[in-house]
């Protein structure tokens, strides 16, 4: 068993902070928290998906160009 951290829309859409990668489907309890989620909890919600997309060699290869002293 494990913990995550999710956001549950008004529409009762539920937006893990963090993927989750399972072998085979499970089931899940949800907990409804009195407070609201902060405002800049969005961006902390796509930040595991970009961050999964930004941190390859590719894209550092890439925008080397922009930081000539860190990638000569």
């Amino acid at each position: 068993m494990r913990t995550v951290e999710a956001v549950i829309q008004p529409n009762g859409e539920v937006l893990l902070v963090e993927p989750v990668h399972l072998a085979s489907p499970r089931r899940a309890l949800v907990t409804i928290m009195e407070e609201a989620p902060h405002p800049h909890d969005a961006a902390l919600l796509s930040e595991a998906a970009l961050g999964e997309d930004w941190n390859r060699p590719e894209e550092d290869a890439a925008w080397a160009h922009l930081q000539p002293g860190k990638w000569s």
